[in-house]
């Protein structure tokens, strides 16, 4: 048994409690006790503590594009094409460096799982790489070597857009149609570390016809089902135009909706949509910095909530990797839109960043500090200037809308220290690796 005391922690109601004693037998934890006396064989973790964070959308090679798009201007598409040049250029190794380093930055910042939304799965010019899924095999062992939880969301990516072909960097995403990609993934499985869910890139990725048999294989392993929907308002139009109907609908139509999916932005919405969505209990994952980052708008969470679908929060294209910022620009940006405050609580936002984003991963057991729950979680330091002044009966709301990835000062994952007062355990240089990667895989200087 391994023993952890902590200041605070938050066990899930509107106030932390003080002075918590965690004890873990194995990975998951055994006992909680508030209101203790520390015992001296037990690791005091100063300051509070939270279930571990879940990142419900990233993607890791994405993070060398940090700060290299901005200067111009652009759009989304624009922006893309700068994507799809990273893209030209990964290897598997290559990219195993950059996800370990990513990885290691989201530990750093008190995430203890991320569900990567992966599409690069082939050689330049399609051609297959001698195993079938050696870059999913690599994206596992980056996050297993550092040091947190992943769910493979692997994404059938067929088509350059509506009725378009691949073409380009693109013909790495595609497997011909949506039984080869059922064929190459069912190929990956589970295990401690691990969860294999499925993704539909977007509707403008997969034809109407194929979608069933992403939607079907999801279903019959009830794996985790994410799809990219409504970012942009060209997505919605050319949907319209091919199939009559918005992409919420032609998903739901293919039956892809449902307590086990997850819709990523959901940001240019109907009320048919949002009635969809909250009617099948759909998750819907938010990415504010990279919603910010690439102009998309801001959805309509607070809606989408009330009507009946959970929240889950990712870090997107990496542009910032902070799920506190996340958390709470859900909130800010919805003051922004409707030029009024208070749509969310703090302890609402910090579930949709912990047991909600878990459970739209597939990792139920995780996301809590409850008896029984996986033994992941994190101590945000309160010495910073950030949280000076923080007071007790309002640590909840300090966090939420003060703090950030760098107040994180301890890490457990699984009842293993991965960060202890701000350093990670298993990767030495986090910054150092993160600097070797990323410029192994750039083409082109920052412009």
């Amino acid at each position: 048994m391994i023993r952890y005391f902590t200041d605070h922690a938050w066990l899930g109601g509107a106030q932390a409690d003080a002075d918590v004693l965690i004890e873990v037998a194995g990975e998951r934890i055994s006992a909680i006790r508030t209101g203790v006396e520390r015992p001296p064989d037990a690791t005091h973790l100063p300051g509070l503590t939270l279930p571990g964070m879940a990142n419900s959308h990233s993607h890791a090679f994405h993070r060398a594009l940090r700060g290299r798009t901005h200067r111009s201007g652009g759009t989304f598409w624009t922006w893309r094409e700068d994507m799809y040049t990273v893209a030209a250029v990964l290897t598997p190794d290559s990219y195993y460096a950059l996800a370990l380093a990513t990885y290691a930055e989201m530990a750093l910042a008190g995430i203890t799982c991320v569900g990567e939304f992966h599409y690069l799965h082939h050689g330049p010019g399609g051609v297959p790489h001698a195993g079938a899924n050696v870059v999913g095999e690599a994206l596992l062992a980056a996050a297993r070597d550092a040091g947190i939880r992943i769910t493979l969301l692997d994404a059938c990516y067929l088509s350059g857009g509506i009725g378009e072909q691949l073409q380009g960097p693109q013909l790495r995403f595609g497997d011909g149609d949506a039984a080869a990609w059922a064929d190459r993934v069912s190929a990956l499985t589970d295990d401690d570390h691990v969860r294999i869910g499925a993704a539909i890139h977007s509707v403008r990725a997969v034809q109407a016809d194929q979608l069933t048999t992403v939607t079907q294989w999801a279903q019959e392993r009830q794996a985790p089902l994410h799809f990219h929907l409504s970012e942009q308002r060209a997505e919605n139009e050319a949907c319209l135009a091919a199939h009559g109907c918005t992409p919420a609908q032609l998903i739901g139509d293919h039956g892809g909706l449902g307590p086990l999916s997850t819709a990523v932005h959901a940001t240019h919405l109907t009320s048919r949509d949002i009635g969809l969505l909250g009617e099948s209990a759909t998750t819907i994952c938010m990415c504010p910095t990279t919603e910010r980052d690439l102009a998309d708008g801001i959805g309509p969470a607070r809606t989408l909530a009330d009507g009946g679908a959970p929240l889950s929060l990712g870090s997107d294209s990496n542009a910032v990797i902070d799920l506190f910022e996340e958390t709470r620009a859900v909130e800010l940006d919805e003051r922004l839109a409707s030029e009024r405050r208070g749509h969310w609580g703090a302890a609402e936002l910090l579930r949709a960043a912990t047991s909600d984003g878990h459970r739209s991963l597939g990792w139920p057991e995780a996301g809590s500090l409850t008896v029984g729950a996986l033994a992941d979680f994190v101590t945000v330091g309160l010495g910073s200037v950030r949280l000076a002044g923080a007071e007790p009966a309002t640590l909840l709301e300090s966090l939420v809308f003060a703090a950030g990835a760098a107040d994180v000062q301890d890490v457990v994952v699984g009842g293993r220290r991965v960060v202890a007062r701000g350093h990670h355990l298993l990767v030495d240089d986090v910054a150092g690796d993160l600097t070797s990667a990323i410029r192994a895989v750039l083409p082109w200087p920052a412009c």
